[in-house]
């Protein structure tokens, strides 16, 4: 007799290679099949007459063999034609067969058959279908529940992972398995076997439409268990990290008020209440690792300047990391406008500056006369070294690995406080999921004075059109931007190259200055660009989407999108958050090369109609799934077994209830729940 815990290699007839197989899907004992669902069911509960069989449904059937007639056409087939007692008839249709199986199929006898009905010349068919030959002593097709079919794996077929998954059930029976929820949710909800025998063998009379919609009480009953394990593993994450020791940072004004004078402008409610949270965590003997989002233009940048004032204060070193150069190089400006007035030296390190200047940053740091470090990737590397680190700002953290963020807190003594920063809106549902182990703070409100952005869309045909809105914005003293999605020509893609549009721009506006920046050009040529971009020295930017994130010229007011239905929504929201920053009245232009799909539809359809990048956000989750959005960094929310974040958001509430509880269960208790859904392979999936 099997039990739960035994490895899959233990079942008859399974080897190493499908071993193998069913590893890559996370299945790697008994108790793994039992939560490898069915995505569909047949139903072979009952025979259907051939009067009543539509074309295009499935149908068990027991019908009488007429006559068996091979035909050489250029694939050669097997015609199998069945009548029932009133003479009406079907036709079975095999492509593949060997002489074995015609030899089987006689005159006169007696079989079930099951499949898709279709019409053929001669009437009703089905090809290929599953078959018993009653008559000849074969157990007949018809089940006393609906029929599972598994999704399934290379190589792997669908009988034996029936085979298997029966196994596993039959053992589940035998066995007392570990019910993490029964205690929590009393009788409200079916028990763990309940809610397995059910979704492996519902009855005919279980509610399909529920099961099909994600929405039966034996699904939620496993959604709910699973994002329990999910949210608790990061419940974990965070009360490890809470309970390791960090410097207190003792709040003072002294920076904070000079800044505050300078500004020139009133911080928004939101900026100010994201400050204060900053600042209690700051304060406490655990280190920090606090979430900051906020829309595209909301600034996020100088709420963390406000934290490193902090660290000044308190004689610690603040690292902010930036995932490009010409981010990197942005923020170098922008917090040494903020900080040199107040004495605050500011360093800056990127993989491109020559080896003198490097030395000299290095030195800066080393010493600690550098209070504040800018940097990229460049700051993880061994030859950098911080006298008293006690502070990290990442921007965009999702393009950082966890192994990058680990090796910048070890460079400092004591484990440091972080602040992560994301380019645009993460929607609640991952907030409250993927994100469960960060503490977050939201800047829901822009800054006062900005004009919304106005959205329309153009085919390509039209650009005459845009040509004369460029003119027309230009004469007004303001900037353009024109994006392209490719650098080189594709006739594939049908996306034009920003080689070929730089060109085609200088040709009809001749006397404005049209630049080209892309991908290709050295760090310093793209640098250069953007800061005569900045001065005003440029009228048009034509760049590929290397001005994605972060790039901040108030003057410029026209945004063109070139072929916008090749970009997600997020990436189009955050392309469109380069206009808008300045108090002018700001437009954006989604160009397309019709027809459009119904999916690119949806996309520029939400643009046009709001600037809120929550509501964006939601909608590129919905339309993209949680996979693309989080980026590989967080894989067991992105491919959870039976759970999905945007349809099961609804569970959320009762799911954080539920980890809190079982976080004061035992470790082992714990462990058992955490191990049931989150295989060894994605243990880490959220380390962050």
């Amino acid at each position: 007799m099997h039990d739960l815990s035994d490895p899959i290699i233990s079942l008859n007839g399974l080897g190493p290679k499908a071993q193998e197989k069913l590893n890559a899907i996370g299945i790697y004992n008994l108790e793994h099949l039992l939560f490898h669902l069915p995505n569909r069911y047949q139903n072979k509960t009952n025979f259907t007459k051939l009067d009543q069989a539509q074309v295009g449904s499935e149908a068990l059937l027991e019908l009488t063999i007429d006559r068996i007639e091979e035909i050489n056409t250029k694939q050669r087939q097997l015609l199998c034609y069945l009548s029932d007692e009133h003479n009406r008839t079907l036709v079975l249709r095999f492509f593949h067969f060997n002489q074995y199986q015609k030899q089987q199929l006689t005159r006169g006898d007696l079989i079930q058959c099951f499949g898709e009905i279709k019409i053929g010349r001669d009437g009703l068919e089905i090809h290929h279908p599953e078959y018993r030959l009653v008559s000849k002593g074969q157990s007949g097709l018809i089940e006393k529940t609906l029929s599972p079919i598994y999704p399934l794996t290379a190589g792997i077929h669908q009988p034996q992972m029936k085979k298997w998954i029966n196994i596993a059930l039959e053992a589940l029976d035998k066995s007392t398995v570990i019910d993490n929820l029964q205690s929590l949710v009393k009788n409200s909800m079916p028990t763990l076997k309940q809610a397995l025998n059910t979704l492996h063998h519902p009855k005919i009379d279980d509610d399909i439409e529920k099961i099909a919609d994600f929405k039966h009480i034996s699904q939620q009953r496993l959604i709910i268990e699973e994002l329990c394990a999910q949210q608790l593993s990061l419940l974990k994450l965070k009360n490890e990290r809470k309970s390791a020791i960090s410097n207190i940072f003792k709040i003072s004004n002294i920076f904070s008020d000079q800044l505050s004078k300078n500004l020139g402008f009133e911080l928004t409610n939101a900026q100010q209440r994201s400050i204060n949270d900053i600042n209690t965590d700051l304060s406490s003997k655990h280190p920090m690792l606090r979430l900051l989002q906020g829309d595209v233009g909301s600034g996020k940048t100088i709420v963390a300047v406000f934290a490193c004032l902090q660290a000044v204060e308190n004689g610690f070193q603040t690292a902010i990391m930036a995932p490009t150069e010409i981010l990197a190089n942005q923020h170098f400006h922008g917090f040494s406008d903020y900080l040199k007035p107040l004495g605050i030296q500011v360093a800056f390190l990127t993989g491109s500056q020559t080896t003198s200047e490097r030395n000299k940053q290095l030195a800066l740091i080393r010493s600690g006369e550098a209070q504040v470090v800018i940097g990229t990737h460049a700051l993880f590397q061994e030859a950098v070294e911080f006298k008293k680190l006690g502070f990290i700002v990442i921007d965009e953290q999702h393009k950082f690995g966890v192994h990058q963020r680990l090796s910048l807190t070890q460079k400092a003594h004591n484990t440091p406080h972080q602040l992560v920063m994301t380019a645009t809106p993460i929607p609640r549902s991952l907030t409250m999921s993927a994100y469960a182990d960060l503490d977050s703070s939201i800047i829901d409100e822009l800054p006062p004075g900005r004009s919304p952005i106005k959205t329309v869309a153009l085919a390509n045909n039209k650009k005459d059109k845009v040509l004369e809105k460029i003119r027309q914005v230009c004469d007004q003293g303001n900037q353009v931007y024109w994006v392209c999605t490719l650098i080189e020509e594709s006739e594939v893609l049908r996306a034009q190259s920003a080689i070929d549009t730089h060109l085609y721009l200088e040709e009809n506006l001749a006397d404005l200055s049209i630049v080209l920046i892309h991908g290709k050009m050295n760090k310093q040529e793209k640098n250069d660009i953007m800061v005569r971009f900045s001065c005003g020295d440029i009228n048009v930017l034509v760049a590929t989407t290397v001005i994605e994130v972060g790039v901040n010229v108030p003057n410029a007011s026209l945004m063109v999108i070139e072929n916008s239905e090749r970009l997600g929504l997020a990436q189009l929201h955050q392309l469109r958050g380069r206009v808008g920053r300045g108090s002018d009245a700001s437009i954006c232009i989604l160009m397309y090369q019709p027809p459009l799909s119904s999916n690119a539809i949806e996309r520029l359809d939400i643009l046009r109609q709001t600037n809120d990048g929550f509501k964006i956000a939601n909608k590129d989750l919905e339309l993209r799934g949680p996979g693309e959005i989080l980026g590989t960094q967080q894989t067991g929310i992105a491919n959870m077994k039976i759970a999905n974040i945007v349809r099961d958001g609804y569970l959320l509430k009762q799911v954080n209830y539920y980890a809190a509880e079982f976080l004061q269960f035992d470790e082992d208790r714990q462990q058992t729940l955490i191990h049931r859904w989150i295989t060894h392979d994605k243990a880490q999936y959220a380390n962050t």
